[in-house]
């Protein structure tokens, strides 16, 4: 294996230049390279090929030496000498194109290798900058200090062969796989564009092609500064991806370098295309219709941002995408065309690699291993969100973490005789749709004679941004130390295909990093969360007459429940009331039960500024200190929420029940309600916890008095009892749910920072609440589906990756765990029921839920008249047929549409006023806009226990492992549900570790330095399930804290 140092000059190495149209003769390529590199390395080089000549002529092949290098162009062993060097533009990319182009011999090819290299170090000699200030200090939250299990990603140095365990960790960014579904999905649809003003469309794309093919810069300063390197294709010295990844881009399409070469003809000042250019919408068109290119959406794996993604469209492995020139200036998210490289170009990839721990030192040697990644303390894979609505089973790729699992290539390739498959690569030809916001938070750094400074996102996906200093702070370029630890948005404005950094401009300066308000608002910005005011012009659509009264026509036309015993059960701090529970004893020893939500869609209309506004935000954004709302606050607290004491608009589902839970009758329509109390899970649960108790008024919070507290007690008790009932029904008929630990904060009300943190208990009352939020979104789903079998919006669950899912049970049963992992109802028993009963059976558990939360999909939003096939409106972890989200329009702007699509078919409102492919376009925007919000949700929580370990730390803690690699392993910290990466080079006092595998277990034994000399040193096996202590420790960067590992003999004392 190289040395570092070996790896790093290794991938130093630029593409080849593509600036010569033909072949030089020898004579004059010698000539004109000795008089520009008068050095050793060259002579070595002409001394070698001098021997490989005549060797040749004796009839042998090339040398190791011209073979290494062949290789490290990724050039087919049988086309070494046949280098295509006139691809017009991408769609020439193909193997009958490059037999038809030019051919030039390897020694061209070598020579202009070596000239764009010593071009670049001479270039680099000339700025006479440092290494440090060529790369710049980057923050980076992706790669923190310690590398915790946040973004459960290994920083390893590739070298230019890395080409077989690619895939090892890839499967753990699958969040954005589609399954069957999906496809049709897309076929039905064509090019996916956010609603509403919410996308770039196609055209759009077109006309920034075009526009960039012609980009010019906007100084000449600019054109100088970029001159040295612009020959070999790289801007500056200082790219934005460092160094070592040099290679990287020339490795990640070697089609794309000869590709470019025709584009580039000129003299020595022309400027070279880094990237393609975009190919025509109308190409793109017919290409995907051909199913010769793809689309999906492209990943890009926080740690290692050379590595990026799209899904398969047979949902096989992923197709890797290799280096940025292959993104070609897409970023993560972004709906991307694909076209695969040709087979010469595949990756090759182990069929048996391992679920749980790839190895770091393999992934320095064999090609680029994927592994799921989190900047969360948890990954957010509960089967219920905030309501309590059990449908978000969700795997993201920031949000588990544990090692590589892999699914192999179901390929037109059997498996080699050594186990070896092949997984497709391939490179970026157009953009379909922007989804990332092209705005990032990070720091300005400046750059010495240069019109401009350059920007350093936080998230290193994103490239780096030059931005003109006539755009900075005034001050910035002569005292620019005082700003070096602030922090900026800025937004990128364009990004030429002749150059490797965007430009860009300062939307805000934020304040200093580190602190929670700047911090927040970088992650809204960063995440495209609109927290504006709302305009006049929305305002405008709310009600004028304050205070706001039921009209009495209004009135009329709904059912009157305000004499009924109706209450709320919801957090403490909750605002946003919208839904309510009603509970009566029937003459017949039944019940008649009531959800009743609030009825948002009365006040906000099809087609207005205030709906507009509505549909784009999609969905309320819950932070630990705040909320960024859908709707104005007059809606989402007064006018919607179903205050207490308060005549309220309602959308009712009432249903006559057995005291078992079997439902006999039903009913849906608008109502009116008053509600009697505002309780809170606390007192709920007092009230489950006594049932014999008689509460006094003290005890509760302000009740009409219309309903004594008895009455109140009763209800809750009696929908306990039903609650119970139906949960059992739905556990017994195969229903799942993944139990997480989710942080909670308390904080100070004057400065909003954390007092302190605890892990949120799900208890009894959140379950009754939980359980006939379910029963109606299920009832929901099934009416509205009944009436509009073309047009309902719903909400499926698609079944876990069975690859992923053999691999689990291949782990499982080589830890010896008993799991059956065939069914939704069959895993939730096994994990119920498998993990003993000690004090750390809820710990197990825990553990063995992030490993099964890994193979899971994600929950999506959808219109039915899209999919074809009802077996795929399936929801897995719910185990029922169809399902919908009903029962927080304040919130979700899905549920509004649901509740247009109700009141429709009860005649009791408008039909709605959108087509098929509009609501399957709303339900992808709304699939968007959850996932980003349960990424701040978690970035925020993130972000507040950063603050909490610096203020309150150091913080010990049992911890439970989690992963195993082979020189690190995550943990579960228990005491506040954090999972943090432990590497074992950094462990203080730990004198060697051995790394051990057999099958899919992995075994690390940590040998410990004995603190007496004259004792032997101490063994610490770790694996899965292994207990430890740690501490938690602020580190030196703003807000990051690392988990340190302490010794046995500490645990034990």
């Amino acid at each position: 294996m190289d040395s570092p140092r070996q790896s790093k000059n290794r991938n130093r190495e630029p593409k080849r230049s593509q600036n010569q149209s033909s072949t030089p003769p020898q004579k004059d390529a010698y000539a004109r390279l000795l008089s520009q590199h008068c050095s050793s390395k060259f002579s070595l080089y002409l001394d070698q090929y001098a021997k490989d000549t005549a060797f040749q002529r004796e009839g042998n092949g090339p040398s190791t030496l011209l073979k290494a290098q062949s290789d490290r162009q990724n050039i087919p062993q049988r086309k070494r000498d046949q280098v295509p060097n006139d691809f017009s533009d991408s769609s020439d990319f193909s193997p009958s194109s490059m037999k038809s182009k030019g051919e030039e011999s390897s020694l061209s090819l070598y020579m202009e290798k070596l000239s764009t290299r010593s071009a670049q170090q001479d270039c680099e000699r000339k700025q006479g900058v440092s290494d440090r200030q060529r790369w710049g200090q980057r923050r980076d939250t992706a790669t923190s200090h310690d590398g915790d299990v946040e973004s459960g990603e290994e920083l390893s140095t590739l070298k230019p062969n890395d080409s077989k365990k690619h895939q090892k960790q890839q499967k753990k960014s699958k969040d954005s796989n589609r399954e069957v579904a999906s496809k049709e999905i897309d076929k039905f649809v064509g090019q996916p564009q956010s609603p509403k003003k919410a996308s770039t469309s196609g055209q759009e794309q077109e006309k920034m092609k075009k526009s960039k093919k012609k980009n010019l810069p906007k100084h000449p300063e600019e054109e100088k500064s970029r001159e040295g390197t612009s020959k070999s294709g790289f801007d500056t010295p200082m790219s934005p991806y460092g160094k070592d990844k040099t290679l990287q881009q020339s490795r990640a399409s070697s089609a794309n370098s000869p590709a470019d070469k025709s584009k580039n003809k000129g003299g020595r000042g022309s400027k070279k295309q880094v990237f393609e250019s975009y190919m025509a919408f109308e190409e793109v068109s017919h290409g995907l219709k051909r199913g010769e290119l793809i689309q999906g959406q492209i990943r890009i794996n926080p740690k290692k941002y050379h590595e990026a993604f799209v899904p398969s469209p047979d949902d096989t492995r992923d197709i890797f995408l290799d280096g940025i020139v292959a993104r070609n200036r897409a970023l993560n998210g972004d709906i991307v065309v694909v076209q695969i490289l040709p087979r010469e170009q595949w990756k090759v990839v182990r069929s048996d690699t391992d679920c749980d721990g790839t190895s770091e030192s393999e992934s320095l040697k064999e090609n680029i291993v994927q592994k799921k990644t989190a900047r969360t303390p948890r990954p957010d894979v509960t089967v219920e969100d905030q309501c309590s609505d059990q449908d978000e089973l969700i795997r993201k790729v920031q949000n588990t973490t544990l090692t590589d699992t892999v699914e192999p290539l179901e390929d037109p390739s059997t498996p080699r005789p050594n186990g070896e498959i092949l997984q497709k690569t391939a490179k970026v030809v157009y953009i379909v749709e922007k989804k990332h916001s092209r705005a990032v938070t990070g720091f300005l750094k400046f750059l010495p004679d240069k019109p401009f400074a350059m920007f350093s996102p936080v998230d290193h996906r994103v490239p780096r941004i030059n931005v003109f200093l006539a755009d900075c702070p005034e001050d910035f370029s002569s005292r620019p130390g005082d700003y070096s630890n602030t922090l900026f948005i800025c937004r990128i404005t364009s990004w030429a295909a002749d150059s490797n950094f965007a430009e860009g401009q300062l939307a805000k300066t934020l304040g200093q990093a580190g602190e929670i308000e700047p911090e927040t608002e970088g992650i809204l910005v960063e995440y495209d969360v609109d927290f504006s005011e709302f305009s006049d012009e929305v305002l405008d659509c709310l009600p004028k007459n304050l205070p706001w009264t039921i009209p009495p026509e209004e009135m009329r036309k709904r059912r009157d429940l305000r004499k009924e015993c109706i209450f709320t059960i919801d957090p403490s701090t909750a605002r946003d009331l919208d839904d309510a529970l009603s509970c009566k004893q029937l003459p017949d020893g039944n019940f008649e039960v009531g959800v009743h939500i609030a009825d948002v869609s009365y006040f906000v209309g099809e087609d207005n500024a205030l709906d507009a506004i509505a549909s784009q935000r999609a969905t309320s954004v819950y932070m630990v200190q705040k909320v960024i709302p859908m709707l104005p606050r007059l809606l989402c607290e007064e006018l919607c929420s179903l205050n207490p004491l308060t005549d309220r608009l309602t959308f009712s589902v009432i249903w006559k029940i057995t005291p078992e839970g079997k439902i006999l009758s039903e009913w849906f329509g608008r109502s009116v309600i008053r509600s009697c109390v505002k309780l809170s899970y606390d007192h709920a649960q007092s009230m489950i916890e006594a049932p014999e108790k008689m509460f006094s008024a003290e005890e509760l919070p302000p009740a009409d008095p219309e309903h004594p507290i008895d009455e109140i007690h009763q209800a809750v008790l009696n929908l306990h009892s039903i609650a119970k009932n139906l949960r059992a029904q739905r556990f017994s008929g195969g229903a799942l749910r993944l139990d997480q630990l989710k942080l909670s904060f308390t904080l100070d009300k004057e400065t909003m920072m954390p007092q302190g943190c605890y892990v949120y208990q799900y208890r009894d009352s959140n379950k009754l609440v939980e359980e006939f939020m379910l029963l109606a979104n299920i009832a929901t789903a099934h009416h509205i589906h009944s009436r509009f079998p073309e047009l309902a919006l719903l909400r499926r669950h698609p079944p876990p990756k069975a690859k992923m899912v053999d691999e689990l049970q291949e782990l499982c049963d080589q830890l010896g765990i008993d799991i059956d992992l065939s069914s939704a109802g069959a895993l939730h028993k096994s994990l119920n029921t498998t993990l003993g009963d000690d004090e750390y059976t809820t710990a197990r558990k825990e553990v063995l839920t992030h490993m099964c939360s890994r193979p899971m999909q994600m929950a999506l939003y959808f219109c039915t008249g899209v999919l074809k096939e009802e077996q795929l409106f399936k929801h897995y972890a719910l185990n029922v047929p169809l399902y919908t989200h009903f029962t927080s329009p304040i919130r979700r702007y899905a549920d509004i549409i649901v509740h247009r699509l109700l009141a429709s078919s009860l005649n009791c409102g408008p039909n709605l006023g959108l087509s098929t492919e509009e609501v399957q376009k709303q339900a992808s925007h709304c699939n968007d806009k959850k996932t980003l919000s349960k990424r701040v949700q978690e970035l925020s929580s993130e972000l507040f226990f950063g603050v909490f370990v610096k203020d309150c730390g150091p913080l010990d803690s049992e911890a439970m492992v989690m992963g195993v690699l082979d020189q690190s392993f995550d943990v579960l910290v228990l005491r506040y549900g954090v999972q943090k990466r432990i590497y074992c080079k950094s462990v203080a006092g730990l004198d060697s570790f051995h790394h051990r595998k057999v099958g899919k277990k992995s075994e690390l034994t940590l040998v410990w330095t004995p603190e007496d000399p004259e004792k032997a040193p101490e063994e610490q096996v770790i694996s899965i399930f292994t207990l430890v202590e740690v501490q938690l420790k602020a580190d030196g960067a703003p807000m990051k804290y690392s988990a340190v590992l302490r010794r046995p003999e500490e645990n034990e004392s």
